[in-house]
């Protein structure tokens, strides 16, 4: 099977853990199409699923919805959505996620698309995740809908506390991109700073835990 996974940083793994390439490790049998990107919302995946389908993928990984309640969440980041991500007022509202979300999961069951969802953690704050929380009910409303099976890693990752922590901005953003320009990938040593579990700034995946997250979604998948 073409198995495509199509989602944000989460999915591209460019900035910690690879969960898609670990896939792909232990699924030799299948095609793996990572078709992640940093910094999308699901109107940047419903953008390039045109993309996608070209490729005529067997089955579809989605796996959204971080960015876009930063977006909603922490107006100090809006600028950025707004001039790189081509985000209007660089703000992705719950009404706007949930009608992008239905249309990127109707379009993929016309193209006669296997389709699976997977809900982001996020536990950079209490109250940022508060919101992912409800993003995700949002998106798992819009799956069930259309019968198409949810995994929840909200659920199953996040810790039983989080911290209070300051709000996001541009500079928390513009850091990801000197990182990312300069290979850097001291996780661990952020992990530990910043108190986190499963992630390492409390949005990307650790390698281990992407290692972790990959045997999930292996067996979620349940693939002949």
């Amino acid at each position: 099977m073409k198995l495509v996974f199509l989602g944000d940083s989460l999915t591209w793994g460019g900035y910690g853990g690879d969960f898609v390439a670990e896939v792909a490790r232990l699924l030799p049998q299948h095609t793996i199409v990572n078709a992640g990107r940093g910094g999308s919302t699901v109107i940047n995946l419903l953008r390039r699923l045109d993309e996608v389908l070209a490729g005529q993928p067997d089955g579809v990984f989605v796996m959204v919805g971080g960015n876009d309640a930063i977006s909603y969440s922490q107006p100090a980041t809006r600028p950025y959505y707004a001039q790189v991500q081509d985000i209007p007022d660089g703000v992705v509202t719950p009404e706007d996620f949930a009608r992008s979300y239905r249309e990127v999961l109707a379009r993929l069951h016309l193209a006669h698309v296997l389709v699976w969802v997977g809900l982001p953690p996020l536990e950079y704050s209490a109250a940022l995740a508060a919101v992912m929380r409800d993003y995700n009910t949002l998106a798992a409303e819009e799956a069930r809908t259309l019968n198409v099976p949810v995994l929840d890693l909200f659920t199953e990752l996040m810790p039983a506390h989080l911290d209070e922590r300051p709000p996001l901005d541009m500079a928390a953003i513009n850091l990801i991109g000197r990182r990312v320009a300069a290979s850097w990938s001291d996780y661990d040593t952020e992990r530990q700073r910043g108190s986190f579990s499963y992630s390492f700034d409390g949005t990307h995946f650790t390698p281990e835990t992407a290692a972790r997250v990959a045997r999930r979604i292996i067996t979620f998948l349940d693939l002949p």
